[in-house]
């Protein structure tokens, strides 16, 4: 007697409505025994201040620089820069070969808190929405240089993420060319758009509200959900309820209620496996000085690589890295995991 296909039980893929690419899911893997790899639990001891920290208040940083003695979030030029916006124009191409191209680029630390110690999850709503105030008014200043193409706001948290100072910061890369994932985002959304007036997230959105399998959690103006594509195991992602491309559109409320999903996401990461939650997260909104882009649609990624408990990491090897993403548990089941915690 033939088997019947059942999605919570066989192999199968899954697609990114967002990039065009595909993940194999894999649900009757999670009931193997782990013998693998087992990473040691993060203790959190840091006191308030560290004098040695570089992004504590009045401190003083790698090039000299000495910190205000700031209150609320802070942000700075990065004393490390991946890009620099004085880099020489040029390019080299040998053949169509060997190929390269100059970058240029503006980077911002922004420290969330001058508190040492504390993360997303442990300051208040409103602390939190200081940072988004923050978020937009570095993304307005950057969007000026019109020679500026794309602007990402991020954070790595935790060691296991290649953190390299756990006071509680993230990141603002802004460069001349739009990078390869948002790219990816843009031409599919674009896309859908065109065919349907609609943004594609507006309508994905509406179908995981009514189905209600994937949602962790929502409020007036933004739904957290697990991605039916989720490739990490506990990955999310936050979608504004109202079609925006800029941090910079959130007026009061929204940003409010922006700081409220941040907090409750992070609370709900940090119950799961009673920890610190490690992740890298970041915004995913339109190029800029590039026209209107009315198909894109804001949304932030998280994407955590705890498997199975605290000490127990997701590595992506052999086959994910040579043929494509591979997931064990089912983004509803993570979905329900999560959501119980809320």
């Amino acid at each position: 007697m033939a088997q019947t296909f059942d999605i919570t039980e066989h192999p199968h893929r899954r697609l990114n409505i967002l990039t065009g690419e595909w993940v194999l899911v894999s649900p009757h893997r999670s009931k193997r025994p782990w013998l693998g790899k087992v990473e040691a639990v993060a203790v959190n001891n840091r006191p308030v201040y560290d004098p040695a920290c570089y992004l504590c208040p009045t401190n003083t940083r790698v090039d000299g620089s000495v910190n205000p003695d700031y209150k609320g979030a802070y942000s700075f030029v990065n004393d490390h820069a991946a890009l620099l916006p004085e880099t020489p124009q040029g390019e080299v191409n040998i053949d169509n070969l060997f190929q390269a191209k100059s970058q240029r680029g503006i980077c911002k630390v922004v420290c969330f808190s001058p508190k040492h110690n504390e993360t997303l999850s442990e300051l208040s709503v409103s602390e939190i929405k200081e940072v988004i105030d923050l978020w937009q008014n570095e993304f307005a200043e950057i969007a000026k240089n019109d020679w500026i193409k794309y602007i990402q706001i991020f954070e790595n948290k935790g060691e296991i993420m290649g953190c390299s100072n756990p006071h509680p910061h993230g990141q603002i890369w802004s460069s001349e060319d739009v990078p390869i994932e948002i790219e990816k985002e843009t031409k599919r959304q674009e896309a859908y758009y065109h065919q349907n007036n609609r943004s594609i997230l507006s309508d994905y959105l509406d179908a995981e509200l009514k189905l209600n399998q994937r949602i962790v959690y929502s409020n007036e103006h933004f739904v957290a959900l697990v991605p039916y594509w989720a490739i990490w195991p506990f990955e999310t992602m936050i979608i504004s309820k109202r079609q925006v491309q800029y941090v910079t559109q959130f007026d009061e409320t929204e940003k409010i209620a922006f700081a409220d999903i941040l907090k409750q996401l992070s609370i709900c990461y940090d119950a799961l496996f009673q920890t610190s939650f490690p992740y890298s997260a970041g915004i995913h909104q339109a190029p800029v000085n590039d026209g209107e882009h009315k198909e894109w649609h804001w949304h932030m990624h998280f994407y955590p690589p705890l498997l199975r408990s605290a000490t127990v990491k997701k590595f992506m090897v052999g086959y994910e890295m040579l043929a494509s993403p591979q997931r064990d548990i089912t983004p509803e089941w993570a979905a329900e995991r999560l959501r119980s915690l809320i």
